[in-house]
C-alpha cells in the first residue's frame, strides 16, 4: 500500500511538474510572441513612415483642389466640378509659388540684416574686413547660437549667394562685386547698401562698422514696417477669405435643407447660368482684393 501511495505521489508530482512546465512554456512562448510581434511592428513602422514622408514630399498642396472637384462630382453626378478642379490645380500651384517665393525672399532679407549686424561686430572687434567677412559667414550654427544665431541665419538664407562672396573674402576677390552679384536675387537688395559701405570703407578709409550698424538699423526697420502693415492688413485678408467661402457654406446649407443646389447648379440652364455667372464674379471680387492688399503692400 505504501508503494502505491508512493507511486501515486511520484505520478502526481511529475504530472504536475509537466503541466506546470507545459503551462510555462506556454507562457514564454506567448511571452515571446508578444515580445517578438512588436519588434515586427517597429521594423516595419520606418516603412510607414518613409511612405508618408514620400507622400508628404511627392504630393502637392494644389492636389487637394482636384480632390474637391472629384468629391463635387460624384455628390453632383456631373463631370463639370472635376473640369473645374483640373483648371484649378495650376493656379492654385501658382499661388502655392508665389507664397514660396514671398517666404524665400524674407529669409534672404533676415539673412542680410544677420550679416550686417555679424559683420559688424566682427570689426568692433578689431578685425580686418575681409577677415571678418570671412569669419561672418563661415560661423557653425553653434558659434552662431551663442551670438543670437546670425551664423545660422545667414548660412540658411543666402545660399548659393553665400559661396561666391566667401571665395571673394578669402581669395582677396573683388568683395563688392560679388555683394552686387548676390544682390540680384529677390530679398538681397539690402547687400547693396552693404557693397557701398565695403567700397567706402576700402576706398577711403571710413568706419566700416558704423556703415553697416546704421544699415542694419535701416533695413530692419523697413522689415519691421512690412510686418507691421502684413499685420493690419490680415484682417481685410481674412474677411476676404471668409466672403469667398459664402458660396460653398450656402450650398452646403441647401444641401443640409434638402434643396439639392447641386443638381439644379449641374443639371438644369437656369442653374448653369446662375454658376457661370456666379463664378466669374467671384473670380472677379477675390482678384480685385488681392491687387488691393497687393498694392498696399508694395507701398
Amino acid at each position: 500500500m505504501s508503494v502505491v501511495a508512493v507511486w501515486s505521489t511520484a505520478l502526481c508530482v511529475g504530472g504536475s511538474v509537466w503541466l506546470l512546465g507545459g503551462r510555462a512554456q506556454g507562457r514564454a512562448l506567448r511571452r515571446a510572441r508578444s515580445v517578438l510581434a512588436p519588434g515586427r511592428g517597429v521594423a516595419r513602422e520606418p516603412v510607414a513612415r518613409r511612405a508618408v514622408a514620400w507622400a508628404r514630399g511627392r504630393a502637392r498642396p494644389e492636389l487637394w483642389v482636384l480632390v474637391g472637384g472629384l468629391v463635387v462630382a460624384l455628390f453632383g453626378e456631373s463631370v463639370l466640378p472635376l473640369v473645374a478642379g483640373v483648371v484649378g490645380v495650376p493656379l492654385a500651384g501658382r499661388l502655392r509659388r508665389a507664397r514660396d517665393a514671398r517666404r524665400e525672399r524674407e529669409r534672404r532679407a533676415d539673412a542680410v540684416i544677420a550679416l550686417c549686424g555679424a559683420l559688424a561686430g566682427e570689426v568692433r572687434a578689431g578685425r580686418q574686413p575681409g577677415d571678418a567677412l570671412r569669419i561672418a559667414l563661415e560661423a557653425a550654427p553653434e558659434a552662431a547660437s551663442e551670438a543670437g544665431g546670425a551664423g545660422a541665419a545667414v548660412d540658411s538664407g543666402l545660399g548659393g549667394a553665400r559661396d561666391g562672396i566667401l571665395a571673394a573674402a578669402r581669395f582677396g576677390g573683388d568683395v563688392p562685386g560679388a555683394l552686387r552679384e548676390a544682390a540680384r536675387e529677390p530679398g538681397a537688395e539690402g547687400l547693396l547698401g552693404l557693397a557701398a559701405c565695403w567700397r567706402v570703407a576700402v576706398d577711403r578709409g571710413a568706419g566700416l562698422a558704423t556703415g553697416l550698424e546704421r544699415l542694419e538699423g535701416a533695413l530692419r526697420a523697413e522689415r519691421d514696417q512690412r510686418s507691421d502693415l502684413r499685420a493690419q492688413l490680415a484682417g481685410a485678408r481674412s474677411t476676404a477669405l471668409m466672403l469667398a467661402g459664402l458660396p460653398a457654406l450656402g450650398l452646403l446649407m441647401g444641401t443640409a435643407l434638402g434643396a439639392r443646389p447641386l443638381r439644379v447648379l449641374l443639371h438644369t440652364g437656369p442653374g448653369l447660368g446662375c454658376l457661370l455667372v456666379g463664378a466669374l464674379l467671384e473670380a472677379a471680387g477675390a482678384w480685385w482684393a488681392v491687387s488691393i492688399m497687393r498694392r498696399a503692400e508694395e507701398r
